[in-house]
């Protein structure tokens, strides 16, 4: 997630977040650390939910 996103979706100013990259780099790096792998969590999330759709079509017409 790109900064400004970032910056949006723990709605704080965009400049807040540059800042801590700046003076606080461990805190930026746990933010944007935990972004990503809420992200990945999101995606692995949908991809089985796709596939467990497609196990169940697949399953209805055998029946």
């Amino acid at each position: 997630m790109v900064q400004r996103s970032m910056a949006g979706h723990l709605d704080v100013a965009n400049a807040r977040i540059r800042n801590w990259k700046k003076e606080k780099p461990n805190l930026y790096e746990i933010v944007m650390k935990g972004s990503a792998f809420e992200e990945a969590v999101k995606k692995k999330a949908q991809q089985n939910a796709d596939e467990l759709k497609t196990l169940e079509e697949q399953f209805k017409g055998k029946k």
